[in-house]
């Protein structure tokens, strides 16, 4: 029996998707029918891919419309693909392959300049255009070690850290992440129903609910600019306190109210390791503590993944801080992006556009994806032999460019 694709997925294959995601994930096959119809809520049918044999799915893709946000502070509008799966049973196929392509190609015509997504597995993404173009850090901090000030009250300028609930979160929440996704390259937006979901008034397929923690931050003048969210255990040994702290949310958008957080949650008493969440690999955590060493890695792993769409609009919407010519050779074998591209950049804008010129930077469109966001060197690439140098001193220009200040962070999974 041939299998066969079905995009728009039909309402009435839903279920049947649904098992096959499941299976694809490891989790039980069976699913609920109110998993089912909280499912048919939160996605756009239209978005949805399925491969099925006869009534059976086994292979699940699915994208929706995303924010991202550009070096700069400027957002392009991209393609975030979730939900990828193929059954043990169909592996090796060319499933993906077709789902990846009608996807990428329906994006492109959408206008949508970038594809993200969170990689699973490293290895499968590259040969589709996708560089990891984030990275995370999560650290254990063992709190008697940190070396911070155990008769620590609160912030000594005025400002103060509150408890709130579900409700104040999903007022207050939403123009807080918009400041800092205008302001932290790799930030992805969050929408009214991410905020449901995450404050519990909305359940989510397959996931169960623990109300966790929530307490904000307000500067001297009362402005909410920091929250945070975390859950905590409750184990002891010999009438001795090991409780974990673990964050789920940690956003802020001035460096007071970041140092404000972290030292809250580090003097909660009771609370003798704290797991920090996925982080940005330069956050501020560990040289905020006495000792550094007391914030073990435990996690350091790439993150989100980019496959450019729409070259100009990519290099243009970002900032540069110093003057700069770059002539890009892009090799694309989804015939999707490549080509030469001409890059006239500098702290007052830029310009892009395809050019007969002679390449300086040869390099595959996956490479460009790793690049866009500051995080990786385009030297290092080519000691890699990931980007070849057409002309002597090109990558070290392309990481004057390029580079930012600091790493770019993702703080969600999609």
């Amino acid at each position: 029996m041939a299998l066969e694709i079905r995009t728009p997925l039909p309402e009435s294959d839903l279920t049947s998707w649904s098992r096959g995601l499941s299976t694809g994930f490891l989790r039980p096959p069976e699913v609920s029918k109110e998993e089912v119809e909280l499912r048919r809520a939160q996605v756009d049918l239209d978005r949805v891919q399925g491969v099925y044999d006869g009534d059976r799915c086994v292979a699940t893709f699915r994208s929706f419309a995303q924010r991202l946000t550009a070096v700069g502070g400027a957002e392009v509008p991209a393609d975030a693909i979730s939900n990828v799966t193929v059954s043990p049973t169909h592996r090796r196929r060319g499933l993906l392959s077709r789902m990846m392509d009608h996807d990428l190609r329906t994006a492109k015509e959408r206008g949508e300049a970038v594809a993200s997504l969170i990689a699973a597995e490293y290895p499968i993404y590259g040969r589709y255009g996708f560089g990891p173009a984030t990275w995370v850090t999560e650290w254990r901090v063992d709190v008697a070690r940190a070396g911070l000030d155990p008769r620590y009250s609160g912030p000594a300028d005025g400002s103060r850290v509150d408890f709130a609930d579900g409700d104040e979160v999903r007022k207050l929440g939403p123009a807080l992440h918009e400041r800092l996704r205008t302001g932290t390259h790799g930030v992805i937006d969050r929408s009214e129903l991410w905020w449901r979901v995450s404050t519990g008034l909305q359940p989510s397929p397959g996931h169960t609910w623990k109300e966790p923690f929530y307490a904000v931050h307000r500067s001297p003048d009362g402005t909410v600019d920091g929250l945070l969210v975390y859950t905590a255990d409750d184990r002891w040994e010999a009438k001795r306190a090991q409780n974990t702290a673990t964050v789920r949310d940690l956003i802020a958008v001035t460096p007071a109210a970041e140092r404000a957080l972290w030292h809250f949650l580090l003097s909660v008493d009771w609370v003798t390791y704290v797991n920090t969440g996925l982080r940005a690999p330069d956050d501020l955590l560990p040289l905020l503590l006495g000792d550094p060493r007391a914030a073990q890695v435990s996690t350091y792993a790439d993150f989100l993944w980019l496959r450019p769409l729409d070259i100009p609009r990519l290099l243009t919407a970002r900032t540069y801080p110093a003057e700069g010519s770059l002539v890009l050779e892009l090799h694309d074998r989804a015939g999707l992006a490549g080509g030469r591209f001409s890059l006239e950049a500098g702290p007052d804008g830029a310009d892009c556009a395809p050019t007969t010129r002679t390449a300086d930077l040869t390099m595959d469109i996956a490479e460009l994806g790793t690049l866009w966001l500051g995080d990786e060197s385009a030297v290092r690439l080519a000691a890699l032999g990931r980007v070849a140098e057409e002309r002597e001193g090109a990558a070290v220009l392309a990481d004057r460019l390029l580079r930012a200040a600091r790493r770019p962070w993702c703080p969600d999974i999609f």
